[in-house]
């Protein structure tokens, strides 16, 4: 299974929980430990829980034992579901956010400075795509680690190069590259599942920043992904909800479509749950779980 729903995505978090398959929807889980206590819960893959049944996680839940407390997820923006049948399977569920989304449907509506760079930027640097080279993944580790430290990224958001050996390797991987002069200066990774490519991770060094190698990059895979899919996903603006911050402006200028993202959450063992938030401090929080209130903050 390519992208989001393979084992081998799930195996790249593995640093984060214990990958746990879920036979009948055929999505993938991480258990945890949770903090100062005995008891497991359970998270989605990061970014998005994706299955290939999703009416097959009533099911799913049913054979899950009451060792997990709790089960919390995003869902993938494209799953076979609706918001009432979420409620059916969780409960909670409630909008995360708004992705930015290219529907090949439809006439493209990009806008006209992102179409002024993307030209200018591609008349300065080079643009390869396809699957992985040969020893990209210790550069594509640089690039990222540049990432994580201009924006302090930590925990899962981080992600280790472990992970990325893995993560490289998963079927329906894309890569788009922007060179200069032999240099690599920014990078593009992409699944590409079924009728969707969705945007993974991004990353550019100071000079692929000055050079806006991100326009060349995104005006590539639009020509690259059209014949393939039937929308691409670009993903949501940086946190929570719905905010404007540059890189809302810069998604928002390439998509002519929103999809809602859903944060989703289910309590399997109620007496234990009500324990641990009301140990924690937070169980009046909004937080899901309530306790493990600020554990991304």
């Amino acid at each position: 299974m390519p992208g989001y729903r393979s084992p081998e995505y799930a195996q790249s978090l593995s640093e984060f929980g214990t990958p746990i398959e879920l036979s009948n929807s055929g999505g993938w889980l991480l258990e945890r430990r949770v903090p100062v206590s005995q008891e497991r819960d359970a998270m989605g893959c990061y970014p998005i829980f994706a299955a290939r049944d999703w009416r097959g996680l009533a099911k799913d839940f049913a054979c899950i034992d009451h060792r997990l407390i709790s089960i919390a997820l995003v869902t993938d923006p494209f799953g076979d579901y609706t918001v009432d049948q979420l409620r059916l399977f969780f409960d909670r569920v409630m909008p995360f956010k708004e992705h930015f989304v290219a529907d090949l449907s439809k006439p493209l509506n990009i806008s006209k400075h992102h179409m002024y760079y993307s030209k200018k930027a591609a008349s300065e640097i080079t643009v390869e795509l396809g699957p992985p080279p040969p020893n990209f993944c210790a550069e594509w580790t640089r690039l990222y680690e540049g990432l994580v430290r201009r924006k302090k990224l930590s925990g899962i958001k981080a992600f280790s190069r472990a992970a990325f050996e893995l993560q490289l390797k998963v079927p329906g991987m894309t890569v788009i590259r922007a060179i200069e002069n032999g240099a690599l200066v920014g990078a593009h990774l992409w699944y590409e599942q079924e009728e969707v490519a969705y945007s993974h991770l991004a990353a550019a060094s100071e000079r692929g920043y000055q050079l806006n190698c991100s326009y060349a990059i995104y005006a590539a895979a639009l020509e690259y992904f059209r014949p393939r899919v039937k929308r691409i996903d670009f993903g949501g603006g940086a946190g929570a909800g719905v905010r404007d911050d540059g890189l809302t402006w810069f998604k928002r200028g390439w998509a002519n479509s929103l999809q809602t993202v859903y944060f989703c959450g289910k309590i399997l063992n109620l007496e234990s749950y009500n324990a641990l938030s009301k140990a924690s401090g937070h169980e009046s929080s909004t937080y899901f779980p309530a306790y493990r209130t600020g554990e991304f903050a």
